[in-house]
């Protein structure tokens, strides 16, 4: 059975973004969960904002997801998690450790569109990635579905906003076929929306600019 993964959207008091982040960090062994990674507001989200995924066996035990994260951690306003499954990617639960760009893309898709959808995904991604210095980390499902529509989350990482530029301006007859696969995946959504953040849990390098 694929593992689960929880996406947190986390609100913090004025200013305890980073204080919350490292105690999320300290405690990040909670229970039978672990840390997937941190994220802080790049542009789009609010400064005082947190994304953080966890990783659990199953979805009984990420059913405590949220408990097991934040219990006890001090200057925690709110919090929203939602469930998911992996679709093609991630193939294991290993966490992202580069630092760079990383777009959170929301999608709501009408569930006889999903079939299409994941197939332009697959076709695009392989010159996406080559083209722009880019990784696809996964692209998740959100739980439980409802037969109706599918909603769910891709994340991609580039290394820096320059090449988020860059991937809009196709060069050449094949950056433009994966550009038309793309536009296409978006024409099947009902509703999509994106934020960009940076890894507060990359081991490379730390981004010390100011975003938000």
């Amino acid at each position: 059975m694929s593992e689960t993964y929880v996406h947190h959207r986390i609100a913090t008091e004025p200013r305890q973004w980073k204080a919350v982040a490292d105690a999320l960090q300290a405690t990040a062994a909670a229970r039978q969960g672990a840390l997937y990674g941190v994220w802080h507001s790049q542009i789009g989200r609010p400064r005082d904002e947190l994304t953080a995924m966890t990783v659990w066996p199953d979805a009984e035990a990420a059913s405590a997801a949220e408990d097991a994260l934040l219990g006890g951690i001090p200057g925690v306003r709110d919090c929203t998690s939602e469930a998911m499954a992996p679709t093609l990617r991630p193939a294991d639960p290993a966490p992202p450790r580069r630092q760079g760009n990383y777009a959170f893309r929301w999608f709501e898709t009408p569930a006889g569109n999903w079939p299409e959808f994941l197939d332009l995904c697959a076709g695009a991604w392989p010159v996406f990635e080559a083209a722009y210095d880019s990784q696809v980390i996964g692209l998740w499902r959100c739980l439980p579905e409802d037969g109706a529509a599918c909603r769910s989350l891709l994340l991609t990482r580039r290394p820096d906003l320059a090449m988020w530029e860059r991937s809009k301006i196709p060069a050449g007859a094949e950056e433009a076929e994966v550009r038309r696969k793309l536009s296409r995946r978006y024409d099947l959504c009902d509703w999509t929306v994106v934020y960009t953040t940076t890894l507060l849990t990359a081991e490379d390098r730390e981004d010390t600019a100011r975003w938000t």
